[in-house]
């Protein structure tokens, strides 16, 4: 079946060729574009079966950060921090003339979205939010700290699927193979050596311990730019990164949130599961 996406390029304001996929979506339409944004290791495919689905009626536009994918590597590893990776987005969405959009963000990806709703108040008519609020705890950052840029590789895709179910298993208890190879498949590539690596930059690792990095702060204050925006907060029941408390505040702070927990699921939720696609196609569908 043919891509439903085009590899589409921009350029960050210190040089870097960054990318992105572009889904046009119907021909002529007047909805509201779609921007997805993915988490701290993760990449464009991230989010392949859910753009699949919603170019169905929008275009969808996922870029990926730079240091992951197809995106160039930075030569300053401190530029890799949530506010020069907004500022990249900013110049996409400059350049592509969008001026109001529904914003989808996966971990990192939700702490740019509260980041440029601060930025610019009343322009996201929307907002998915994947397992990440304002908060963020410290048992999560920590677990994260212990696997990001190690570098591992792996002689064949099974092994890279038992890898990542030796890291990530407890977040995803109930996975079988073909869902540990889904997930190997989507965050890792086939390196120059044959073996199997994660498709991110390793130092994206060395700014992500400073202190403010992996998690800017007052972001309560950034997540008051969202308030009364319809909002589906996704949370995985067995999260270490986002905690019941955290949604109960978000949800007092925006009485246009709706949640949905997907049981037996940490952090994060793949957006895939059919709970949480039904959710996305329900807030859409109220936004034109």
């Amino acid at each position: 079946m043919a891509a439903h996406y085009e590899d589409r390029y921009w350029t960050s304001s210190d040089g870097l060729n960054l990318h992105y996929r572009n889904y046009p979506g119907p021909e002529g339409t007047a909805a509201l574009p779609v921007l997805c944004l993915h988490g701290l290791t993760r990449n464009a495919r991230d989010f392949g079966p859910l753009a699949d689905d919603l170019c169905a009626r929008r275009r969808v536009i996922v870029p990926e950060m730079r240091g992951r994918g197809l995106s160039d590597y930075a030569p300053d590893s401190n530029t890799y921090n949530p506010l020069v990776y907004v500022s990249d987005v900013e110049k996409l969405l400059a350049e592509q003339g969008i001026t109001r959009f529904i914003a989808i963000g996966t971990s990192m990806g939700g702490l740019m979205t509260m980041l440029m709703a601060a930025n610019q108040p009343g322009r996201i008519a929307a907002v998915v939010m994947n397992d990440i609020g304002p908060e963020v705890e410290a048992a999560g950052l920590e677990r994260i700290s212990s696997y990001v840029g190690q570098g591992r590789s792996y002689p064949t895709w099974v092994h890279a699927a038992r890898g990542l179910q030796a890291i990530h298993g407890a977040a995803f208890p109930d996975y079988d193979l073909d869902q540990w190879l889904d997930m190997a498949k989507r965050t890792m590539v086939v390196t120059q050596n044959g073996r199997i690596g994660f498709d991110y930059d390793m130092a994206i690792a060395e700014p992500f311990a400073k202190p403010g990095n992996a998690a800017p702060p007052n972001l309560w204050l950034a997540f008051e730019a969202l308030r009364d925006v319809p909002m589906l907060l996704v949370r995985g029941e067995l999260s270490d990164l986002l905690s019941a408390e955290t949604v109960r505040q978000m949800g007092a702070r925006n009485p246009a949130m709706r949640t949905i927990a997907v049981p037996r699921v940490g952090h994060a939720p793949t957006l895939d599961e059919p709970e949480v696609r039904a959710a996305i196609h329900a807030l859409l569908d109220g936004i034109a």
